[in-house]
């Protein structure tokens, strides 16, 4: 029995067995269709790390899988696992069925280590076959890191261990890595089971660090890349102890900071632990910091931290903010002291700090300095101050006060804030003084007209003034001939002269509390000039003669105003048929429209404002044939060539043209009609001027005072020749030497494609007319001069009236040219005794005679021509004539 149960268990064993290796498949003999159950994947021992998901197939290989009955998976307890309940979470292992029912699937969500053993595969095969398959599960821990940050910030300057823990079972090795090179043990470098430890770490510590962990036995290995950004603490720039900054107006401060990362800023307000950031009026730039505060107030001023944070730590500065109160002057009175006495000017102000205060004369840049001036010991400035208060007061001393202290004076207050200016005036009282008087003229008047004696004294306070004649005062005379006319500053005497006596001296007394002073004023009888000592011809032409006038002796304040000539020819023996003609005195004294050929009697008398002197100066002279005009007068100033010998070198500024010009020539007695100008170019050899004959150029112009020389060529010599021409011939060539520039035009020229020569002209001569029209205009507008003034001369007035106005005008305009007695200060006056000058006209020239007209006529006249009389005057610039009749009744014709 035991014999056949040892058998049976034999059997059984070797049944098993059998079973084993078909469920392996290990039998190679077996045929493929013996009924067996596979699982994948595959191997028969499933390694797997802890916390991994696993997937197991059991999957029947039989003939007709329709025979499969009781499929299931065991586990290494051999309890039936069992498959995921409907409806709720997933288990930890659980079965599925797969592939229509004919595989179960065995899932592990998260390995865990006690989830290692055995794990089996039954089925039954129809019915009476058993089917079983085994595979045993696995399980380690894989490298994980534990504290292992992959960005680490040491601070600089400290012993740091860059972090780097590994769990691992079996437990894994590390090792470092830095730039793909092995970090061994040695020196500022330790391995540690924590990770690396840097000694001393500096900021070439920063980089890209490799923790590399591997477990020999499972072949595992990982690698962890750590970024290490070694910080380094902020610190403060220091700020200034104090800082100054002006009430009501914007201030700014930055802080500067050092640190890694970059950090940021804040300002705290020490006095009240505030950010200032939360306060009105300021910001805070936390990147840059920078502190604004919009409009200071005094409030601000307190002690402000600028404090600097980043990761590795923060530092701060302290500064004092000083607020300034700008200076303002609270006090400056002008002062009135009298003359040698002492001035006392005292300026008063307010600020913080106390300002400084300094004067200065107004208008003037040097400020007096505390104590005795150098430039003037009579002046010195004084200075006190109260600093709790904020206020100076500064005095400036001047003793022995002269008039010439008088004037406008500067307090200037400065402090740190800013400068505060205020004038004020010393105003210094004298005595009357009539300095401004001495040096005028006496007063002039003839045939009991009214003269007018103004006198005014210089005061401080004003000056009364009082008329004395004859060292009596007018007021108590009742004079009908003396009247006192006064108004503010000014007196005037009306003087009407009925008889010689009131030709004399007059006093003028002026007074105020101060003291009193006197001026005398003559009043003397104004009589006509002397005549004319000599008259010299100075250019004599076929038609005019220019004459040089000796002008006779003239009292002071009483100039002339006039030159007259009369003219006749040497056969007619009475002045009353000859012409006449006037000169103002600063003008050319020319004589126009004589015939040729004709000896001519000259005599001349001088004007002013009575009337015109005896005729002198008488003067017989002929005039030469008509004849060709005069040489023209180049008008181009010349230079010297460096050789002596050589004429004079006109240079032109442009290499291919040149702009010619002259003055019109005396004409001898026929009218010019034209110029004629030639230039050659040319060199000289040996001295001698060679000219280029077959490149000269020669051209007619009409009637023009300009040419331009066109096409010419660079740095080449020229000479120029040029004539006048009239009737009778050309007059002798006016010669000049010219070089042109050299290369390009010093003053580019554009030739306008769209502009013709003829179109240029026109726009030329039009500007001209308009210039001139407004020239006339504003002549006539400002000094009643020109044509227009001419026109409405004619039109408005008759010849008597120009008479008339000739005598009349204000001898003290011209005579006492104040400001202050201008005529808009006071009253009309009783008109001058002498007369304006007579009203300027255009020039005109005198009628030739009839048988001028016709060139080269050498018949007699058949009557002799109407008489044409003229007056001329000179402006400076222009010489302007007027015809009619000049001789007043006072006369001598």
């Amino acid at each position: 029995m035991a014999a056949q149960y040892g058998r049976s268990l034999n059997s059984a064993a070797v049944m098993m067995l059998l079973v084993w290796i078909t469920l392996i498949g290990v039998a190679p003999s077996q045929g493929q269709n013996q009924p067996r159950l596979k699982i994948l994947p595959a191997s028969s021992i499933q390694r797997k790390p802890v916390g991994h998901s696993l997937l197991l197939t059991c999957r029947p290989e039989v003939p007709d899988t329709n025979l499969i009955s009781d499929l299931r998976w065991n586990d290494n307890r051999n309890m039936t696992i069992l498959p995921k309940p409907a409806g709720q979470s997933s288990p930890m292992i659980y079965t599925e069925s797969i592939a229509g029912g004919t595989a179960l699937a065995l899932i592990f969500n998260s390995l865990q280590e006690n989830m290692a053993g055995t794990y089996y595969c039954a089925a039954s095969y129809s019915v009476t076959e058993k089917l079983n398959a085994a595979v045993v599960v696995e399980t380690y821990v894989a490298i994980t890191w534990k504290d292992a940050p992959t960005d680490q910030r040491p601070l600089m300057g400290t012993d740091y261990i860059v972090r780097c823990e590994v769990t691992a079972n079996p437990p894994a090795t590390v090792d470092w890595l830095r730039n793909g090179d092995q970090i061994k043990s040695s020196g500022r470098y330790v391995i540690e089971n924590r990770g690396l430890l840097i000694k001393n770490i500096t900021e070439a510590d920063d980089g890209v660090y490799t923790c590399r962990a591997a477990v020999m036995s499972t072949g595992e290995l990982k690698n962890r890349e750590i970024r290490v950004e070694v910080q380094i603490m902020p610190e403060v720039q220091r700020l200034p102890q104090v800082m100054d900054a002006v009430e009501g107006q914007s201030f700014s401060v930055m802080c500067n900071a050092t640190g890694k990362p970059v950090p940021e800023f804040q300002w705290i307000k020490k006095g009240t632990q505030q950010n200032a950031a939360d306060l009105d009026r300021f910001s805070v730039n936390a990147i840059t910091g920078q502190l604004d505060i919009s409009t200071v107030e005094q409030q601000d001023h307190d002690n402000y931290a600028c404090i600097a944070r980043n990761p590795a730590g923060h530092s701060e500065s302290v500064m004092k903010l000083n607020v300034l109160i700008r200076p303002k002057i609270i006090e400056f009175i002008n002062i009135t002291v009298s003359e040698n006495e002492e001035a006392v000017f005292v300026c008063k102000a307010f600020g913080r700090p106390a300002p400084e205060i300094t004067f200065r004369r107004y208008g003037t840049v040097e400020e007096y300095t505390i104590g005795l001036q150098v430039s003037d010991d009579r002046i010195i400035l004084e200075q006190s101050t109260d600093d709790e208060k904020g206020e100076t007061v500064g005095t400036l001393r001047i003793s022995k006060l002269a008039t010439t202290d008088d004037g406008l004076y500067e307090c200037i207050a400065r402090n740190r804030g800013d400068v505060a200016f205020k004038v004020g005036h010393i105003t210094v009282e004298y005595r009357p003084i009539f300095d401004h008087m001495k040096a005028l003229p006496p007063v002039y008047t003839w045939e009991e007209r009214p003269a007018n004696l103004s006198c005014f004294a210089q005061a401080i306070p004003n000056a009364t003034i009082e008329w004395r004649f004859n060292d009596r005062r007018v007021q108590d005379l009742y004079d009908q001939n003396l009247r006192i006319e006064n108004e503010g500053l000014r007196s005037d005497l009306i003087v009407t002269p009925r008889d010689r006596r009131y030709y004399t001296a007059y006093k003028c007394v002026a007074n105020n509390r101060l003291g009193s002073a006197e001026h005398v004023m003559e009043l003397r009888e104004a009589r006509i000039p002397e005549s004319v000592p000599q008259a010299k011809p100075r250019i004599v032409s076929a038609t005019s003669i220019t004459f040089d006038i000796m002008v006779p002796p003239v009292e002071p304040g009483l100039p002339l105003t006039a030159f007259s000539v009369q003219w006749k020819e040497q056969f007619q023996s009475d002045w009353n048929f000859a012409f006449n003609r006037t000169w103002s005195p600063d003008s050319p004294y020319i004589v126009e429209g004589l015939r040729p050929q004709t000896a001519y009697s000259f005599r001349f008398a001088a004007r002013n404002v009575v009337g015109l002197s005896q005729w002198g100066a008488y003067v017989d002279q002929s005039t030469p044939r008509r004849s060709e005009p005069e040489t023209p007068r180049i008008l181009h100033t010349p230079i010297q060539d460096e050789e002596e010998d050589s004429d004079p070198i006109v240079t032109s500024p442009y290499a291919d043209h040149f702009d010619m010009r002259w003055s019109i020539p005396v004409d001898n007695g026929e009218p010019i009609d034209m110029y004629r100008i030639k230039y050659c170019p040319g060199t000289k050899v040996n001295g001698y001027w060679t000219e280029m004959e077959e490149h000269c150029i020669e051209q007619d112009i009409a009637r023009m005072t300009n040419f331009e020389m066109r096409n010419l060529q660079a740095d080449t010599y020229y000479r120029i020749e040029l004539m006048a021409h009239n009737a009778i011939g050309f007059s002798k060539p006016a010669h000049v030497l010219m070089k042109t520039a050299r290369g390009i035009d010093v003053v580019l020229r554009v030739d306008s494609p769209t502009l013709s020569s003829t179109a240029v002209v026109g726009i030329v001569i039009g500007s001209v007319v308009l210039l001139l029209l407004i020239a006339d205009l504003l002549c006539c507008a400002f000094g009643n001069l020109g044509i227009l003034a001419t026109l409405c001369r004619k039109t408005k007035r008759s010849p008597s009236d120009l008479d008339d106005e000739a005598k009349l005008g204000s001898l003290y305009g011209w005579r006492f040219p104040l400001p202050y007695c201008s005529g808009s200060l006071i009253k009309e006056r009783p008109p001058s005794p002498l007369p304006l000058p007579p009203p300027i006209v255009k020039l005109g020239a005198t009628t030739p005679l009839e048988d001028e007209k016709q060139p080269l006529n050498t018949q007699p006249a058949a009557a002799s021509p109407p008489k044409v009389n003229s007056s001329v005057e000179f402006d400076g610039r222009v010489v302007h004539s007027r015809s009619g009749e000049i001789i007043g009744k006072n006369s001598a014709v």
